[in-house]
């Protein structure tokens, strides 16, 4: 069996990989690891269907061993972590971010915010089996109670971070049918603005279905259709956002990156003239950068990594295309409702549109596909793969970048190609998937 924890958490189809009686054992041995008897722990959870069978067995778990819960309910995962620094408790989010309805995962954070080391995960997963942790008995069993005021103390502290009140401003949310439901409204509204919320109900069967930011397509339209200054839409867990300007052109998360280190920046705001973002950061966001006198330093893709890279330099910025965007000064995980705001910040500091301030991060073609494979880790070794790769990295020389990377959490195969010529990217990109369906590709069923 390979390492359970993947790069964000524990991620798998729920009730099949993730069953309850798997949570029961991650429960007993996070609570033995990092709560000792009668820790603290928050539990919060996006709304797909799983979600409440899940946390039952996180609770349950946790209780066994003396330890007591503070249910949030509904909230999204940077919420989860924020509500643990407050609570000085262990932060627990269950949820499966922008996966489909049918999985869902666990993550973890310590009582300062922030995931857990690999270390501290592999010893949880190493007490997973142990027959000898605590189980309390009595007076000793951990209680567990709802945490009532979870979303108010979570919009408190996002709109705390507006400093120009968007008044007026007409901002479409697509909630992706998940965690940002409960909060979205309240926080624009909190903020003056006019909100056009879309996929707004907390739908579990609905949640990340042609919704959201894994298809920003819906949020554009609405923008365009009712005359809005911008648009966010988000994930499940509502950890990432992508951003639509008053034209309809998507800002992702290497736009948002872009723009705010731009503002921040001459401002002074940015700490060592630095952001930090994965190898999948487009080559438009580095030049962009470098005109504004900014380096941008790169990592393996995960925002875990992000985070770490940025704590190692002192940086203050960071994120990923994809949108997971860490401004490091005021939270310690990605937050898609805290980047809309500071995007908002930008836009009425700066009294320009979304559209202007995205300009100047100009994107290069670069090409995405993925592949389902029998195995994700077999890319590394599998000569076949590594000999194309050779050959189009090669090609390319100094014209683009190839990166053909596992995913961290499904069982596939990430193929990006980045070239001056998008016909070219196009070509390398197809010829890669092809060489890595007939090499490692799962059958079509």
């Amino acid at each position: 069996m390979g390492r359970l924890f993947g790069t964000d958490g524990i991620r798998g189809i729920a009730n099949v990989d993730l069953t309850p009686e798997l949570v029961f054992k991650v429960g007993r041995a996070a609570a033995h690891v990092l709560g000792g008897n009668d820790g603290r722990f928050v539990i919060g959870r996006d709304t797909r269907v799983s979600g409440e069978m899940l946390e039952a067995a996180l609770v349950s778990a946790i209780c066994s061993t003396g330890g007591h819960v503070l249910r949030a309910g509904v909230v999204p995962t940077p919420a989860v972590a924020y509500l643990g620094r407050t609570h000085e408790a262990v932060a627990v989010a269950i949820s499966a971010s922008h996966n489909p309805v049918a999985d869902n995962g666990i993550k973890f954070f310590a009582s300062d915010g922030f995931k857990l080391p690999d270390a501290v995960e592999d010893a949880i997963e190493a007490a997973m089996d142990r027959d000898d942790l605590r189980r309390a008995i009595g007076p000793d069993v951990g209680r567990a109670e709802d945490l009532t005021d979870a979303v108010e103390s979570y919009v408190d502290f996002v709109a705390g971070l507006a400093t120009v009140a968007p008044a007026g401003l007409r901002v479409v949310v697509d909630c992706a049918h998940g965690a940002a439901c409960p909060v979205a409204l309240p926080l624009w509204q909190r903020l003056g603005a006019t909100i056009i919320p879309i996929n707004d109900a907390p739908d579990g069967l609905r949640i990340n279905v042609r919704c959201g930011s894994t298809h920003p397509d819906v949020v554009r339209k609405a923008v365009l259709d009712h005359g809005a200054d911008v648009g966010f839409a988000h994930d499940g867990d509502a950890d990432r956002v992508i951003a639509v300007d008053e034209t309809g052109r998507l800002v992702d998360g290497d736009g948002i990156l872009g723009l705010c280190a731009a503002h921040l920046a001459g401002r002074g705001g940015l700490n060592g003239a630095v952001v930090v973002a994965t190898v999948m950061s487009n080559l438009g966001l580095e030049v962009a950068l470098a005109r504004s006198g900014i380096r941008l330093e790169r990592t393996r893709v995960g925002d875990r990594y992000v985070l770490e890279r940025m704590r190692e330099l002192g940086a203050s910025l960071g994120g990923e295309q994809s949108g997971h965007v860490v401004f490091l000064d005021h939270a310690t995980t990605g937050d898609g409702l805290a980047t809309a705001v500071q995007v908002v910040n930008v836009m009425m500091e700066t009294g320009k549109r979304l559209s202007e301030l995205a300009a100047p991060i100009e994107r290069y073609p670069q090409v995405l596909k993925n592949v389902r494979v029998t195995s994700r880790e077999a890319v590394g070794s599998n000569a076949a793969v590594q000999a194309a790769v050779g050959e189009a990295e090669r090609r390319l020389g100094s014209r683009g970048r190839v990166l053909v990377r596992p995913s961290g959490t499904e069982p596939l195969v990430r193929v990006m190609v980045e070239a001056e010529d998008a016909g070219e990217a196009e070509l390398l990109a197809d010829h890669l998937v092809d060489v890595i369906g007939r090499a490692i590709g799962a059958p079509v069923s």
